[in-house]
């Protein structure tokens, strides 16, 4: 008798997933969706030749480095790195230490 008591006052599975945000859901299904996105680019770029590969991954690398190191706009865990090539590279000006 006190296991119905009990059953009957727990919500339901889905009266905890009614309580969170719809965002979630929203981000949840981007990051599926991007995934998947990786997932198939991946697997077409498997036949593709190496070097080209290699080198197109090597440009978009330094076009991102390159911007940090410009805008100063990096990651907190790439800031050394930055920091001290920003030293021989041009910038922007120094690193926005009010970030939140």
């Amino acid at each position: 008798m006190i296991a119905l008591v009990v059953a009957a006052a727990a919500p339901s599975v889905m009266d905890r997933l009614s309580q969170i945000p719809d965002h979630f859901w929203l981000r949840l299904s981007l990051l599926v969706l991007a995934i998947i996105a990786v997932v198939l680019v991946w697997r077409k770029l498997a036949g593709a030749n190496k070097v080209i590969l290699a080198v197109i991954g090597g440009l978009a690398l330094s076009l991102v480095g390159f911007n940090w190191i410009y805008e100063r706009n990096e990651p907190s865990w790439a800031s050394p790195t930055v920091s001290w090539l920003a030293g021989f590279l041009t910038s922007k000006g120094p690193a926005n230490k009010a970030r939140h």
